[in-house]
């Protein structure tokens, strides 16, 4: 016995046809809202230039850039919440500059034989977890879009920042100043560029518009530069001038 399936049981009837026609339209339309369609990557190179700051004059380490990317029409896929991690070791922030998207919860694990108090008390979300012993950890969730300035209440050499997104297609450049955004979706976007050492206007100056299809997009090299930034003073969490630091141990900074 042949079993025929309704569907193809008269290859010649256009009233079959017509169905085909219409199921697979649906099933496009389909996988097109669920975004499981064709994704391209954008990369690209980030130059750091007229800086002051001895890794990037001597050693060209260009890391630390975050660039994104937000659709000119309709808002971003949403990102699933996830977890990061900002550790500190060595009385450093790990990694310096951390891009996440609204909803990320951040862990901040104390590597340290010593005590810890990350803390922000201006710009983006004002946040404190508090003095906290080695071996553990302190969690806080970002739940709003801005850049976090990062730093500890005991030693104010320690600073770091964090990216808050809400756009899913960003990434941070390493020390060749390279980056590559995963999973675009084919559309029209608008590329932004984030440093923490450029000023405002010149963050400004540099974003563009692009166009991404199925293919792999490279990006022109983006140049930044860091001329007329000046570092802003910073108290501790109390508003006031860091006390002398007790704590005593090895702590190797970066080389330069």
């Amino acid at each position: 016995m042949i079993w025929e399936s309704p569907i193809f049981s008269n290859p010649h009837s256009s009233k079959s046809a017509t169905f085909i026609a219409c199921r697979v339209l649906a099933c496009l339309t389909v996988l097109a809202a669920s975004g499981l369609g064709h994704a391209a990557s954008v990369s690209g190179r980030v130059e750091l230039v007229l800086s002051h700051d001895p890794n990037v004059r001597k050693h060209q380490d260009y890391s630390g850039v975050v660039v994104w990317l937000e659709p000119l029409s309709g808002a971003p896929a949403p990102a699933k919440p996830r977890h990061a991690e900002m550790l500190q070791k060595d009385k450093t922030f790990s990694p310096h500059v951390l891009a996440i998207t609204v909803g990320t919860t951040v862990d901040f694990p104390n590597f340290d034989p010593i005590f810890h108090n990350a803390f922000s008390n201006y710009d983006g979300q004002i946040f404190d977890i508090g003095l906290y012993p080695p071996g553990t950890t302190r969690s806080i969730p970002f739940k709003r879009e801005g850049v976090v300035r990062v730093f500890c209440n005991i030693h104010p050499a320690m600073s770091a920042v964090i990216v808050v997104l809400k756009s899913p297609y960003f990434a941070v450049s390493n020390k060749t100043g390279a980056f590559e955004i995963a999973d675009v979706r084919p559309g029209s976007y608008r590329v932004y560029v984030f440093h923490e050492r450029a000023t405002e206007q010149t963050l400004a100056a540099l974003v563009r518009t692009i166009e991404v299809s199925e293919q792999p997009l490279q990006l022109q090299p983006i140049s930044v530069s860091e001329s007329g930034y000046l570092e802003p003073p910073h108290k501790n969490k109390y508003g006031k001038d860091y006390g002398p630091v007790t704590d005593s141990g090895i702590y190797p900074g970066r080389k330069l």
